[in-house]
């Protein structure tokens, strides 16, 4: 368990909460592990299946404490909410921001910005880590185009400008994408982002990955009360969960695409592995599906030092945490929306 931005999250699958006077009693297997003066909770987001008693909901809900629940994975279930649901201000304050052209963009280019410097990261993470493997002059590069791209994001007071630079940014990135892969290049060859379909393996592993990350920003920004089909940069679109698709944007380069080049060039992964359809597409057959996700899952379990809380963290929780920071910019908490910035 851990306690970040007056929120409570419960990891472990095996936590049963209760009230107790003024405090929630966290117990495991009947036995008292820890407990939390409820005045000090703004939130509590459980990912245990072992439950909470029904006097903790009752007070939550009289006290204004958003309760949310999802699954051990981090799929969002469920969210107690009272006669008096604050959320309703911070969904109001959500759509007045998407509807202004400015405000949106206010926002968006935070979380651009933030892509564009976790993109820089990768390079740089590979240089240093396999700088005698890899072309390195042409690593670097890619690196100074983005770094400059920096200055101009932050710049941009137009959706459309910034949708401009962010394409020029992928393009530098992806552009050397090839020179993060170390393993295999007979079948790990990355010549461009194909997407719908994917048509060779690296692409098949980065729209999964992408996939499931935005299906974390969504459980994410459900479980604070926000509106995951309402979004910034990406702009309404039935079925769409635009919000989730602007929060994953920033967190592609370090979580997704880290995890794919990660199990390439560990060779958790091999040719036979991927299915090769009529129409040109490329998908990962059952089997290593299943494969997938559950070192996924394992991903998400390692720990990294958030840098605007400065609080260590499972990186399951990243997405979360940023949710909850959104959530306080949108209130007017905040001054600016802190991105993920990753060290």
């Amino acid at each position: 368990m851990r306690r970040l931005l007056n929120t409570l999250f419960v990891t472990s699958d095996n936590i049963y909460l209760s009230l107790e006077g003024e405090n929630v009693v966290a117990s495991q297997e009947k036995s008292t592990i820890a407990r939390y003066p409820l005045h000090t909770l703004s939130g509590i987001i459980s990912f245990a299946y072992s439950g909470v008693s029904p006097a903790l909901m009752g007070e939550c809900a009289r006290r204004g404490i958003s309760l949310s629940f999802c699954s051990p994975s981090g799929r969002f279930l469920a969210q107690v909410t009272g006669e008096a649901n604050g959320n309703v201000l911070l969904r109001r304050s959500q759509y007045r921001t998407s509807d202004d052209p400015l405000q949106s963009c206010r926002l968006a280019r935070s979380m651009i910005f933030g892509k564009v410097y976790n993109a820089r990261q990768s390079l740089e993470r590979t240089r240093r880590d396999h700088g005698l493997r890899v072309n390195d002059s042409k690593l670097r590069e890619a690196s100074d185009q983005l770094k400059k791209m920096l200055p101009q994001l932050l710049e941009a007071e137009e959706l459309d400008t910034l949708r401009g630079l962010e394409g020029v940014a992928a393009a530098n990135y992806f552009g050397v994408f090839d020179q993060l892969i170390l393993g295999d290049k007979e079948c790990f060859r990355f010549d461009n982002r194909s997407r719908r379909p994917p048509t060779d393996p690296v692409n098949a592993l980065l729209s999964f990955a992408y996939t499931l990350l935005t299906y974390d920003c969504a459980s994410a920004l459900d479980s604070v009360g926000l509106d995951a089909y309402v979004g910034f940069l990406h702009r309404d679109r039935p079925g769409r969960r635009s919000l989730a698709l602007d929060m994953a944007e920033e967190l592609r380069a370090c979580i997704a695409d880290r995890f794919v080049l990660s199990c390439i060039n560990n060779r958790v992964f091999k040719g036979t592995d991927f299915e090769y359809r009529e129409n040109g597409g490329v998908y990962l057959r059952d089997g290593p599906r299943r494969n997938f996700l559950q070192k996924w899952q394992d991903r998400k379990k390692d720990i990294v030092t958030h840098p605007y809380i400065s609080e260590k963290l499972p990186w399951g929780l990243v997405p979360y945490v940023q949710a909850l920071l959104l959530a306080r910019y949108l209130r007017g908490d905040l001054e600016e929306y802190p991105p993920f910035l990753w060290k």
